[in-house]
């Protein structure tokens, strides 16, 4: 749960106890005490708004999509985890979709960069898949955290059009760096002239999809890491 700070970096200002109030609305309406002078809640909606820190609101956010998925992430999950009310969330944020948005590049940066790094920082594209799928054995099994890919997870049962043909492109956008690295390979005689980059790039990206699902049924750091080398087998020798 995230703790509200009067030091956060965003109010929850008197639209939000509007409409906490709305919310809560009748008879054992939370926020006003039983015998609570009147006026009490209007008295309280002219101090100081309440304030919350923004980042980790977002990494709570982060953390309940890469759970339940996005179609099954409601506003109201996300509230509770974040610990704000509906107004701040879409004052902060806009409104889930646009949250989810930012949640994705959050992940990006956070925790799904090691593709990115392995591929250019290994000196054949070879290597790069090699310590790609080694780390996604490790990062897609951390303990305390939920397991798999947030971008791949996500995508499940995914009814919303926008959301969906995100992701796509994002997952599509890594198949094609990784083509892009081992057609690099190829041009550079490390590979073989014969060599299919986008059948090979196609394979990396199920491996790590497969990976990600396997992990999320359960399978662990060894049992994924044991994939590697039958993965690596299909791979032609420059």
């Amino acid at each position: 749960m995230v703790s509200r700070e009067r030091g956060g970096e965003t109010g929850d200002g008197q639209g939000e106890r509007q409409g906490e109030g709305l919310q809560g609305a009748g008879p054992g309406r939370k926020g006003v005490r039983s015998g609570a002078p009147a006026g009490a809640a209007t008295g309280r909606g002219r101090g100081r708004p309440r304030s919350f820190d923004r980042a980790t609101a977002l990494e709570a956010a982060l953390m309940t999509f890469w759970e339940r998925g996005y179609e099954a992430t409601s506003v109201s999950d996300l509230t509770r985890v974040m610990d704000i009310g509906a107004p701040s969330l879409y004052r902060a944020f806009g409104d889930k979709r646009s949250l989810f948005e930012e949640v994705v590049r959050e992940y990006g940066v956070r925790y799904g960069s090691f593709g990115d790094r392995a591929l250019a920082e290994e000196p054949t594209a070879r290597a790069g898949i090699e310590r790609m799928l080694r780390e996604a054995a490790d990062e897609y099994t951390v303990p305390g955290r939920p397991h798999g890919c947030l971008v791949v997870h996500a995508a499940a049962n995914c009814s919303t059009p926008e959301v969906e043909e995100s992701l796509r492109v994002r997952r599509n956008a890594n198949i094609a760096a990784i083509e892009s690295r081992i057609s690099a390979d190829v041009a550079a005689g490390v590979l073989p002239p014969g060599t299919d980059a986008a059948a090979l790039a196609r394979h990396a990206g199920a491996m790590i999809q497969g990976m990600s699902q396997q992990a999320r049924d359960g399978a662990s750091r060894t049992e994924l890491e044991a994939l590697v080398e039958i993965a690596l087998a299909v791979w032609p020798r420059g």
